[in-house]
C-alpha cells in the first residue's frame, strides 16, 4: 500500500514541471508532452540520460489515477513506500511499439582494408570473408548484448606517381635547364587512365623549386563526388655539372649581362682568393651536431659523478 505521508503537503509540482504540463492536464495531455519530450531527450538520439530516466519516473506516476491522487496530496513523499520505479525504455516501447530497452554492446571488430589510390579515386567494390564467434543458440548469448560493428579502416596504400593530401594530388616534375627556359610538354597518365597534356606558355620561365596548379583533376570531394580538388605539379630543375667554353660564350650572347664589379687589378690583387667546394649540407650539419654531442659526453667524462673536473672542497 502506499504511504499516506504527513498532512501537511509537500512538493507536488515536480513531476507536472518535468512534464511541461500544468496540474489539471488531461490524461491526453501528459500523453503527448510525455511522447514529445520523450523523443527529444531520448540518449539513443543524443538525449540525456538523466533526463530521460526523470521523464518516465514523472509520466509513471502522473498516467497512474491512484499514484496521481496521492501525489497531488502528498508529493513524492506520499509515494515513497510504494512507488513502482519503472524502466524508462520500457514506458518509451509501449508508446512506439519496438524494444528500446538500451542493450550492452560487444566489441567492435577493427580491420584495416588498403587500397590503392586509383581505387580511391575511381571506387570499387571489396569482397572480405571474416569470421566471428557465433552465438549460442539456447541462450541467445549475453542476455542484453548485442553484437558490435565491423569497423574498416581504409588504408591508402603508396603510389609511385602521385601524393594524396586531402582533395588534391601532387606530382614531381624534373627539367632540364633547356626545358625550364625554353619550354616543355610532357603526357601524363591520371588514375582513370586519361592522357594530360602538361605543357608551358611560349615564352614562360619555370623557376626551380616552383608550383603550378590544374583544377578540377585532383581527388573526388567527400560527399560532393562530382567535385574534385586541384593537381599541384612541383617543378625540379636540373642544371649541367659544367659549361664549356663556347657553352658559357652562347650563353652569355642570349642571357642578361652579369652585374660588372668596378674593382681594378691592383684591388683585385689585394683580395685573398677562396676555393668553392661541393658540399652536401644536410650531411655536414648531421656530422657537426654528432661531433658536438660526442664532445659534451667526454666532458661529462671527464669531470666525473661530482662535477668540476675533479676539484675537491678543503675540509675546515
Amino acid at each position: 500500500m502506499f504511504r499516506r505521508g504527513p498532512s501537511s503537503k509537500s512538493d507536488n509540482t515536480k513531476f507536472y514541471e518535468i512534464l511541461g504540463v500544468p496540474k489539471s492536464a488531461s490524461p491526453e495531455d501528459l500523453k503527448k508532452a510525455y511522447k514529445r519530450a520523450a523523443i527529444k531527450n531520448h540518449p539513443d538520439k543524443g538525449g540525456d540520460p538523466e533526463k530521460f530516466k526523470e521523464l518516465g519516473e514523472a509520466y509513471g506516476v502522473l498516467s497512474d489515477p491512484e499514484k496521481r491522487e496521492i501525489y497531488d496530496q502528498y508529493g513524492e513523499e506520499g509515494l515513497k513506500d510504494g512507488i513502482d520505479r519503472h524502466d524508462p525504455f520500457d514506458i518509451f516501447s509501449s508508446f512506439f511499439g519496438r524494444n528500446e530497452r538500451r542493450q550492452r554492446r560487444g566489441e567492435d571488430v577493427v580491420h584495416p582494408l588498403r587500397v590503392s589510390l586509383e581505387d580511391l579515386y575511381l571506387g570499387t567494390t571489396k569482397k572480405l570473408s571474416l569470421s566471428r564467434n557465433a552465438l549460442c543458440s539456447k541462450c541467445s548469448g549475453l542476455p542484453d548484448t548485442v553484437t558490435g560493428d565491423i569497423v574498416f579502416v581504409i588504408q591508402q596504400k603508396e603510389h609511385p606517381k602521385f601524393k594524396r593530401k586531402g582533395d588534391d594530388l601532387f606530382v614531381e616534375l624534373t627539367l632540364s635547364l633547356t626545358e625550364a627556359l625554353c619550354g616543355f610538354q610532357f603526357v601524363l597518365t591520371h588514375l582513370d587512365a586519361r592522357q594530360l597534356l602538361i605543357k608551358s606558355s611560349p615564352g614562360e620561365v619555370v623557376k626551380p623549386d616552383s608550383y603550378k596548379a590544374i583544377s578540377d583533376e585532383g581527388m573526388p570531394m567527400h560527399q560532393r563526388p562530382f567535385m574534385k580538388g586541384k593537381l599541384y605539379i612541383h617543378f625540379t630543375v636540373e642544371f649541367p655539372e659544367s659549361l664549356s667554353g663556347d657553352q658559357t660564350k652562347a650563353f652569355e650572347a642570349v642571357l642578361p649581362k652579369p652585374a660588372e664589379f668596378a674593382l681594378s687589378d691592383m684591388e683585385i690583387a689585394e683580395c685573398e682568393e677562396t676555393t668553392l667546394h661541393e658540399v652536401n649540407i644536410e650531411a655536414e650539419m648531421k656530422r657537426k651536431a654528432q661531433a658536438k654531442r660526442e664532445a659534451y659526453d667526454d666532458d661529462d667524462e671527464e669531470e666525473g659523478p661530482g662535477g668540476g673536473h675533479g676539484v675537491q672542497c678543503a675540509q675546515q
